[in-house]
Formats: structure tokens, C-alpha cells, sequence
């Protein structure tokens, strides 16, 4: 079973505690965007196998939202961060790359 910490109220919670939210670090856009970066918003997600960047509420908590790195392969969590983190925490990438050498994930900007 998945178990995740929530950055906010600091409890560890197991996956039926909380809601999955999809994909983090989407580039939103706003009403002037193309039809194609629209269109890329609602429908392009990457579903990897391996390291992934995920939001989740803490639904039987405190109610936030907060981002969760892990592998999807092997459901190891490498950490937890504030959602309003734009990009995952240095420590969080320093773990993900000292068990996946060579790791490389998009630009988070």
C-alpha cells in the first residue's frame, strides 16, 4: 500500500486517506492560449514508468493539496512537498538520483 507524509499536518496517511489528483508541475494556460496548448493541457500527460511527480489531497486531514515524488514500478516515495513548490525540492531530486543514476525529468520552470 502506497503511504504518503502530507508537508502540512505532518501525519503519514495511506492511500484510501487520500485523493489523487494527477500530474504535477502542469503548465496551466490562460485564456489566450492556442487551441493545441489548450488541447495539450486538458488531454497530454505522461504515464511513466518509474519516477513520477503526483498531487494528492490529504483528504481525511487537513484538506490540502500537496505533491509526492515516487516510482511507479516499485511505489517507493522519495518525498513530499508543498504544492505551491514550483519545482520538487533539491533533496528530493538528490535522492531520486542516487538510486536512478542517470535520471532526467523536464524542465519544471
Amino acid at each position: 500500500m502506497l503511504i504518503l507524509n502530507c508537508p502540512y499536518c505532518g501525519c503519514d496517511k495511506d492511500e484510501t486517506e487520500l485523493s489523487a489528483g494527477g500530474e504535477a508541475h502542469l503548465k496551466r494556460f490562460g485564456p489566450g492560449a492556442s487551441d493545441a496548448e489548450f488541447e495539450g493541457y486538458l488531454f497530454g500527460r505522461v504515464n511513466p514508468k518509474g519516477v513520477h511527480f503526483e498531487r494528492w489531497r490529504c483528504a481525511s486531514g487537513c484538506g490540502k493539496w500537496f505533491h509526492a515524488a515516487r516510482c511507479t514500478a516499485t511505489l517507493e516515495v522519495f518525498g513530499t512537498y508543498k504544492a505551491q513548490t514550483l519545482e520538487p525540492p533539491q533533496a528530493i531530486k538528490d535522492a531520486i538520483s542516487a538510486k536512478r543514476p542517470g535520471w532526467t525529468w523536464r524542465d519544471f520552470s
